[in-house]
């Protein structure tokens, strides 16, 4: 049994660390994993793929508020996770947190969720990296090409940095993310100060407009925004000191992606005006954004919004795919995946062989939405992203419980009522609440289809029963 099974109402210390050779190393500080996190986040990736969808199938003109409101639950959420993490020693991320909270069947399962939400995501971003790149080149002459050739191309590149040390994955994250923040922020001030179109948006303060449509939609893809942020848990063993790195990476990380998504959809929606926006966004929300730069920045802009976002893209994918790989290999660690997928690279400390297998999966996504004939945004993004939201709402919720539980019983720890116990209990209630919204809307994201909706509801549960099943062939961490 696990400590937290055998000793329930103890302060029982965290996990030992795992044995040196399967055992990830890095030295990434407080921004190195903010750059890591915000990159998978995707910010320009996001204003221009899951803010036209928010747009046109959510809460039309008020879906900026949706960020705000995101935000602010998942503030929540974060400040009973960073409380905990010193308690967690291992880079487990929701399993870890889950098991010392509820127990170790219940953190495998999560785990197992984690798994399958974050690698459908990561496989999903493809639907969108194919177009960019077929837009983009199109744009200089050359002939349409079918957007699974450009993913598998990424596919190929990501495979490779996910092969070596998670240093090179963040030095490359960073460069892009600092180039696609600034020309977001220069289109967002230019809209600004020319007032937008007829005036800036009100939707953002709008009751009736944040109400309106579908508001769990709305939430569901405003979310989709923040996937990846509490992943700053994930990199523990190879960040520098761990216990106050992933605590001030994980405030600065949701901080940072809540304002630039609120500020920059408002703007975005503001350069069209809150009526013609929803009507664009549901007629091209494909070019929404290219369109918008092309009238507010000119040509150059476009194209060096079309340029990076690409890059945007592509680093969202390859920061997924470097949380997945650790997913896998912590998983394995502990027994429940093959252990030969839990061994760290001799020379890079990398998790070469998660990677590789995680490499695979989405290859095999990949290959069977372009045999399906799927339209790379409309179908195969938006219904593995909307998948992956309703996958982590459901682990951030439990996450929060589990973060409550582990302090009621904990008392002597000393942690603060209200960081321990208050913060994620009203974290556990908003998300909820917003999973009730999205579960409501499920058959929207999916063209209407009621088969289609049990299915994804269907695979969370399924991944979630897989805990109790392989629970006896877990390892308690730090024991082999």
């Amino acid at each position: 049994m696990s400590v937290d099974e055998t000793l329930p109402t103890t302060g029982a210390p965290a996990p030992a660390a795992p044995a040196a050779g399967r055992r990830l190393r890095g030295d990434l500080g407080v921004w190195s994993i903010v750059f890591m996190v915000a990159a998978a986040a995707s910010p320009l990736g996001v204003i221009g793929g899951p803010v036209a969808i928010g747009i046109s199938t959510g809460n039309g003109a008020g879906f900026p508020a949706t960020y705000v409101v995101a935000g602010v639950a998942l503030l929540l959420f974060a400040v009973g996770f960073t409380a905990m993490t010193p308690h967690v020693g291992t880079a487990g991320a929701f399993s870890a947190y889950v098991s010392r909270g509820l127990g170790r069947r219940t953190g495998l399962g999560a785990g197992f969720a984690a798994l399958l939400s974050y690698l459908t995501l990561e496989a999903g971003v493809y639907g969108l990296m194919g177009p960019g790149v077929d837009n983009l080149l199109v744009s200089y002459g050359l002939p349409h090409v079918p957007w699974w050739v450009y993913a598998l191309a990424a596919f190929a590149l990501v495979t490779f940095l996910g092969h070596r040390n998670i240093e090179l994955s963040g030095k490359v994250l960073a460069v892009g993310l600092v180039a696609e923040v600034v020309i977001v922020l220069v289109f967002d001030a230019v809209v600004v100060f020319s007032g937008g179109d007829g005036g800036l948006s009100t939707g953002i303060v709008s009751p009736t407009a944040i109400l309106s449509g579908a508001p769990g939609l709305g939430i569901l893809f405003a979310i989709l925004g923040f996937l990846g942020f509490e992943a700053t848990a994930v990199f523990r063993d190879e960040a520098r000191d761990p216990e106050r790195t992933v605590a001030r990476a994980t405030y600065l990380a949701l901080g940072l992606i809540a304002v630039f998504y609120a500020v920059s959809s408002w703007a975005l929606v503001s350069a069209y005006g809150d009526e013609d926006a929803v009507r664009v966004a549901t007629d091209s929300g494909g070019t929404m954004l290219a369109d918008a730069t092309q009238e507010y920045l000119g040509t150059v802009g476009a194209h060096v919004v079309q340029v990076l976002f690409v890059t945007s893209v592509f680093a969202c994918i390859l920061s997924f795919h470097n949380i997945v790989a650790r997913y896998v290999f912590g998983l394995a660690g502990r027994g429940v995946l093959p252990r030969g997928l839990g061994v760290a690279h001799a020379r890079h400390g990398s998790p070469h062989r998660a990677s590789a297998a995680t490499s695979a999966v989405v290859a095999l996504l990949i290959v069977l939405g372009a045999v399906a004939g799927l339209d790379a945004i409309g179908q195969y993004y938006t219904w593995l992203g909307g998948f992956a939201s309703v996958g982590v709402v459901v682990l951030y919720a439990l996450t929060s419980l589990a973060v409550v539980v582990f302090f009621a019983r904990r008392r002597e720890l000393g942690v603060g009522v209200v960081r321990g116990i208050v913060a994620p209990a009203v974290g556990f209630a908003a998300l909820g609440f917003f999973l009730v919204l999205i579960l409501q809307n499920l058959t929207g994201l999916v063209g209407g289809s009621v088969p289609l909706a049990w299915t994804v509801v269907g695979l969370l549960v399924l991944a979630f029963a897989l805990g109790p099943v392989v629970a006896r062939r877990d390892v308690p961490e730090g024991g082999r």
